[in-house]
């Protein structure tokens, strides 16, 4: 099964299959080997499984689904399939596949409300795949309710039902799988907002198509991955010293959110900045700097005293804990005209929704509110129905970078966006946001000649890695400084047999 870094959108996979059939292999093949593929996978993942239940629609997804029964049957598996939708607009190779599989004398039942499901070992789901157009029918949403209710292990092939692959949003109803493998190549719904969470493990098979065939289809995204960005990380030589690795200067934390400045503060240092300032409320400046030795801690009460801070920094991050008081305002007023290059999160992403203005040398890294904000949505959902659409959107209203966080984290610049699939449910926490804005800004001070869109995936993917090192002792319970020590290992050669 080959890796894959490239992802799409159904309207691309259908092109790559046209192209393909052009060249020779029919659709017929394609089916064949897309449910055996399947079935490989459901003996590798269930090697012990007896009783199997498939659920077919009326398309290809579903003639997949028949040619898996037809192969478990053959292997001395009790299978029991569930044709789901009105199998007289099943055509082509679809209705070839249930023909055959009718042949072997396995069980075979129109899904109706009323049906009564055995338990099975292992259900498939093949009712849609990508054929998912506009809201789903009655038994659609009714085969979903009830494959959920029997808490199985479930395989879908190529999309889990319910959920859309070009975006990741589920309407309604979705199956939750335990094993997704889809075709060809990775589907973006499958790998960010809800699609996340429906999926379970994704695996793409390739169907051994013909090499090259994506050549002339362009991919949506690509999967971030840290081995990427390994030149950004190469050791120092022994002479180095800290002014080679730069100084960030974080403004932010007003009365009362002063642990923003600090977690952001300890993310940049433990990802190796050369120096840290922070510029904060008067109120708390000298706490920090009892609690943080390395982090030098400047109290401010005038937006004129950032200016000697301003005249040694490489690099600012504006937002962690920044507020939106009187205060507030004036600080980012003042820096937001600086030429620096800058890293925006939290109440600065707020203020730059109010005040919106483009510049080509930041980052800004929103999680679904704040990015309705930016984009005068009416809400965070709008954002999560289309979180590519809304990146797009994003980074050509404001330039530079975007990040948009969440589950599926999308990066987006003048490039091919990126996905990164590391992170977890764990780091739904607080501070994690501030975690992220240090080491962007760490790494970007000591690599600042460097492509700020290739700062920003690095960054988004160590961040996430360090997640799901810190979740080994469990997710529930981590908090945001759980991350700083597996940042340091992640920067470090040693780390380069991660993926």
């Amino acid at each position: 099964m080959e890796a894959k870094t490239t992802i799409y959108q159904s309207k691309q996979i259908r092109a790559i299959e046209q192209t393909v059939i052009s060249a020779g292999l029919s659709l017929q093949d394609m089916m064949q080997r897309a449910g055996l593929a399947a079935f490989n996978q459901l003996l590798k993942h269930w090697p012990t499984a007896n009783t199997i239940t498939v659920f077919c629609g009326c398309g290809n997804n579903g003639g997949d689904g028949y040619i898996l029964a037809t192969l478990a049957h053959e292997a001395g598996l009790k299978v029991t399939v569930w044709q789901v939708g009105d199998e007289s607009k099943m055509q082509g190779y679809a209705l070839q596949a249930k023909n055959e599989y009718e042949k072997t004398g396995s069980s075979l039942h129109k899904f109706t409300m009323e049906a009564v499901l055995d338990k099975a070992d292992v259900i498939v789901d093949a009712i849609l795949g990508i054929g998912l157009h506009g809201k789903l029918s009655n038994e659609v949403k009714g085969a979903i309710t009830k494959i959920n209710a029997m808490q199985s292990q479930v395989l879908s092939i190529d999309v889990p039902t319910g959920v859309n692959a070009d975006t990741g949003y589920v309407q309604e109803h979705a199956i939750y799988a335990t094993v997704t493998l889809t075709f060809i190549g990775l589907k973006l719904g499958l790998l960010t907002g809800a699609g996340c969470a429906y999926s379970g493990k994704v695996l793409v098979d390739d169907l051994q198509l013909p090499a090259h065939v994506e050549d002339n289809i362009s991919p949506v995204a690509e999967e971030i991955r840290l081995s990427m960005f390994a030149a950004y990380l190469k050791p120092r030589t022994k002479d180095w010293h800290k002014g080679l690795s730069g100084h960030v200067l974080i403004v932010g934390g007003d009365k009362g959110l002063s642990g923003a400045v600090r977690m952001a503060g300890s993310a940049a240092l433990r990802v190796g900045a050369g120096l840290v300032s922070v510029a904060t409320h008067t109120d708390h400046a000298a706490l920090i700097n009892s609690q943080y030795p390395e982090i030098m801690s400047h109290g401010i009460t005038h937006a004129k005293d950032l200016d000697p801070l301003l005249k040694k920094a490489s690099l600012i991050v504006l937002g962690p804990g920044l507020g939106q008081s009187a205060w507030s305002k004036e600080i980012w007023s003042y820096v937001i005209t600086q030429p620096h290059s800058m890293i925006v999160d939290a109440d600065g992403l707020n203020l730059l929704a109010q005040y919106p203005q483009q510049r080509s040398n930041w980052i800004l890294t929103p999680h679904p509110a704040e990015a309705a904000r930016l984009l005068n949505d009416a809400n965070a959902s709008i954002v999560q129905e289309d979180r590519l659409s809304a990146i797009n959107r994003m980074q050509q209203q404001f330039n530079g970078v975007c990040v948009l966080k969440g589950a599926g984290s999308l990066v987006k610049g003048e490039d091919l966006p990126g996905l990164c699939r590391y992170g977890n449910p764990g780091m739904a926490t607080a501070g994690m946001g501030d975690i992220l804005s240090g080491v962007l800004g760490g790494l970007w001070a000591q690599n600042s000649n460097a492509s700020i869109e290739n700062i920003a995936k690095l960054g988004v993917a160590m961040h996430a890695l360090a997640g799901d090192l810190a979740a080994e002792q469990g997710e529930r319970g981590m908090v945001a400084t759980d991350l700083l020590l597996y940042l340091r290992y992640l920067c470090n050669p040693i780390h380069e047999a991660h993926p």
